[in-house]
C-alpha cells in the first residue's frame, strides 16, 4: 500500500501548493489523479515518489513510514519506484545514448553486470531498435525518447509506478503503445500505479479508479506548480 496522509507541500515558505491532501494506492491497483494544469497534482506525485519532501503529513510505503526523500531515502524505498515525467528532455541526460539512459539506474546501483541483458530485454518491449539505442536524445523524437524513459523506469522492476502526464506530449499511437507497456508490466508484476493527468477519457480507460483533484481538496487549487521535472 502507498498511503499519503494529510500532505501539505510547496516550493516557497508559507506558500503551499498542496494542502492537507490524502490519497491511497493499493498494491496492484491503478489510480488516476485527474485535475487541470497547475492545480498541484504533479507536486503530490513528486511527494509520493519520494522526490519532494512535504511540509506536513506522512507517506507510508508498504507499511513503513517514509522519513527520507531523494538521496536520503533508503535504497529499498528509492528503488521501489519507477517514475515517468511529462517532458522526457528534462529528465534525460543529453550526453547519454538511449541504451545508456535505460541502464542508468543499474549503473548507479552498482549492477553493471545486468545492464546489457536488461537493456536488450526492455528495448523491444518499448519499441526501440538497436540503431535507436545508439542515438543520443537530440537525435530522436520526443516519442522515442519517452520510450527510453519508460524502459529506464522499468529497469529495476519497481513495485510502484508514478506516471506524471507521461503521454501529454505524445501522439495517439505512441500514447496507446506506452500505456499498453505499463499495463503489461502491471499485470505481470502486480505493481501499483498512480497516473496523473488531465485527460478524463484516458484515465477512465487506463485506471481501476480515477480521483478528481477537486474531490481531494474541496475546490480546484489556484496556485501554480513548479515546472515538470527532471
Amino acid at each position: 500500500m502507498l498511503e499519503l496522509r494529510d500532505i501539505t507541500a510547496g516550493y516557497e515558505p508559507r506558500t503551499p501548493v498542496v494542502r492537507g491532501v490524502s490519497l491511497t494506492v493499493a498494491a496492484g491497483e491503478a489510480v488516476g489523479l485527474l485535475g487541470p494544469s497547475g492545480c498541484g497534482k504533479s507536486t503530490l506525485a513528486r511527494v509520493a515518489a519520494l522526490l519532494h519532501r512535504p511540509d506536513g503529513g506522512t507517506v507510508t510505503l508498504d507499511g513503513e513510514t517514509v522519513t527520507g526523500w531523494r538521496h536520503r531515502a533508503p535504497r529499498r524505498q528509492r528503488t521501489a519506484y519507477g517514475v515517468l515525467f511529462q517532458q522526457p528532455r528534462l529528465s534525460a541526460d543529453p550526453r547519454l545514448r538511449l541504451g545508456e539512459l535505460i541502464a542508468e539506474p543499474l549503473r548507479a546501483g552498482g549492477r553493471r553486470a545486468e545492464m546489457a541483458d536488461r537493456v536488450g530485454e526492455l528495448a523491444p518491449v518499448v519499441g526501440l531498435t538497436d540503431e535507436l539505442l545508439r542515438r543520443r536524445p537530440h537525435e530522436v523524437s520526443d516519442g522515442q525518447l519517452q520510450r527510453a524513459c519508460l524502459a529506464r523506469a522499468l529497469v529495476l522492476r519497481p513495485r510502484w509506478l508514478i506516471c506524471d502526464e507521461m503521454t501529454a506530449m505524445l501522439d495517439a499511437s505512441t500514447t496507446a503503445a506506452l500505456v499498453a507497456v505499463v499495463e503489461s508490466y502491471r499485470r505481470e508484476s502486480g505493481a501499483g500505479l498512480l497516473a496523473v493527468g488531465h485527460d478524463r477519457t484516458l484515465l477512465a480507460r487506463w485506471c481501476d479508479r480515477t480521483v478528481r483533484w477537486a474531490d481531494l481538496t474541496g475546490a480546484p487549487a489556484a496556485c501554480a506548480e513548479a515546472p515538470a521535472d527532471r
